[in-house]
């Protein structure tokens, strides 16, 4: 009996199919609405610019002036570097083959850790793109510390970053490398930290499928992949910009001459900025040079915490690796990059 019931049990459902019909068509759907946003939130922007003069006569609104000011140097200041980044980014993700990562990385993980930082340098990404490539490593066995490690490096330490702080902070080649240095240490104590104290359990494997959907070449995944990166951060660019005219415009000296007067306050705020304001990195530090009453330790912060722990990348943990992952992982790089970008202004700034 007992043998006959086993042969004759249901068998289980097939798994759910990861191509086209399954994880890659909810990819796309969700591409496809970050990328609406994105393209909302730049219109809104272009509206609030073109309407501005009207605005401020009809009402009298004449600080909307200073406003929109800010509002477009911030933007003009961060677009080209903007471009660059996502051609880059979606460059990478067309044609470099995800091999390549697994097989430049050593198989130790504590050596594995240091490699897969550098390795951001040469193969740069946006925040946006660095979370699917680490999954793509993952899947292809690579130690989940490098994995992570270079989640964090590639969006912080790539030429396109740092030519644009060179830009944003003109004469001040201590602040290019102060952001280089301790975005470089975050990524590096963070990896090793996994490796000491990381379970598996907290980390959700992701799986699916990873290749291009069938018929479409590598020269529309490029397109499609500049595309989307270009709506996506160009809008998270214009709420950042936004923020930062209105911080600026808004908040009293003396509310800035408070924060000076408490290093480690205009520190945590200017991280916790960081965090709400989302900015994609390759424009951040544009927003970052615009916060004139922040101390340069602070502005650091802005720069080193940005591109490692915010609300889209919060969001995007989530969703690759689950939450339990997310809170834990994004909480101590928060802590982790606060203290790495006090220690190394302490010495470069």
């Amino acid at each position: 009996m007992v043998e006959g019931s086993a042969s004759t049990t249901t068998k289980p459902p097939p798994p759910r199919p990861s191509g086209p019909q399954g994880g890659n068509a909810d990819t796309e759907r969700r591409r496809a609405r970050s990328a609406a946003v994105g393209a909302v939130l730049v219109g809104t922007a272009v509206l609030a610019v073109l309407a501005g003069p009207w605005l401020e006569v009809r009402f009298g609104l004449a600080a909307l002036g200073a406003w929109r000011t800010l509002l477009v140097a911030i933007v003009m200041q961060g677009v080209p570097f903007l471009v660059l980044g996502t051609i880059v980014s979606a460059a990478i993700g067309a044609f470099v083959p995800d091999r390549v990562f697994s097989t430049i990385l050593p198989r130790n993980p504590v050596l594995a850790v240091p490699v897969a930082g550098a390795a951001g340098v040469v193969l740069p990404g946006c925040e946006c793109a660095s979370v699917p490539v680490a999954g793509s490593l993952m899947r292809r066995g690579v130690a989940p510390a490098a994995a992570l490690t270079f989640l964090l490096a590639a969006p912080a330490v790539n030429p396109v970053v740092l030519v644009a702080t060179a830009i944003a902070f003109p004469g001040k080649p201590e602040m290019v490398a102060a952001r280089f240095a301790a975005s470089l240490v975050t990524s590096v104590v963070m990896g090793w930290l996994w490796i000491r104290w990381g379970r598996e359990e907290w980390l959700r494997l992701p799986t699916g499928h990873t290749g291009h959907a069938p018929g479409a070449g590598r020269l529309e995944a490029f397109r499609r992949g500049m595309q989307h990166d270009f709506l996506q951060a160009g809008g998270f660019l214009v709420v950042g910009a936004m923020a930062a005219a209105t911080f600026d415009v808004l908040v009293p000296p003396t509310v800035l001459e408070a924060f000076s007067g408490s290093p480690w306050l205009g520190v945590l705020v200017a991280a916790a900025l960081a965090v709400l304001l989302s900015v994609c990195s390759e424009a951040d530090a544009f927003v970052a040079s615009s916060f004139t009453g922040f101390s340069p330790t602070a502005r650091l912060a802005f720069m080193v915490v940005g591109p490692m722990v915010d609300m889209k990348l919060i969001a995007l943990q989530s969703g690759a690796f689950g939450r339990a992952f997310a809170l834990r992982f994004c909480t101590a790089t928060f802590v982790v990059a606060i203290l790495c970008a006090v220690l190394v202004a302490g010495v470069l700034l």
